[in-house]
């Protein structure tokens, strides 16, 4: 069952939260230490898993507000919003966060690949085990 979340502006802090952050109705999400939280994109019509990003406040604030993915680049250490250059935005169609709120889920309608290499989801590769390899040898 989808349990909606109020709409908190733009979210409320865990520590001011009176009940458990299990089962709340409000949106209190947990950043890390480094004021980030992981998130990931999936695909609306397919389910499929597209990437993994992190967000801070203000990006998750701004997808929030535009409806369109924004991330912070932890190797550029700035904002960015998916597709500003490449023209492949994620335009979000919901916006989920797991039980205790550490980590957020972008349901999105991708255009064009997600994956900066041109391929339609980051996850393309398939790790396999040594032995599946010697039975493929």
């Amino acid at each position: 069952m989808v349990r909606p979340m109020t709409d908190a502006s733009p979210f409320a802090a865990p520590e001011s939260l009176d009940e458990k952050i299990e089962e709340t109705a409000r949106f209190a999400p947990k950043f890390g230490a480094d004021g980030l939280i992981t998130a990931v994109a999936t695909d609306a019509g397919t389910g499929r898993l597209l990437m993994l990003a992190h967000m801070n406040a203000e990006a998750l604030a701004k997808t929030i507000e535009t409806g369109e993915a924004w991330y912070w680049s932890r190797s550029r250490g700035e904002l960015w919003r998916k597709g500003a250059t490449s023209g492949h935005v994620q335009k979000i169609v919901e916006i989920r966060t797991d039980c205790d709120q550490d980590a957020i889920e972008l349901v999105v309608e991708q255009t064009g690949p997600a994956c900066h290499t041109g391929r339609k989801s980051c996850f393309y590769r398939v790790v396999v085990s040594a032995e599946e390899l010697r039975k493929d040898a």
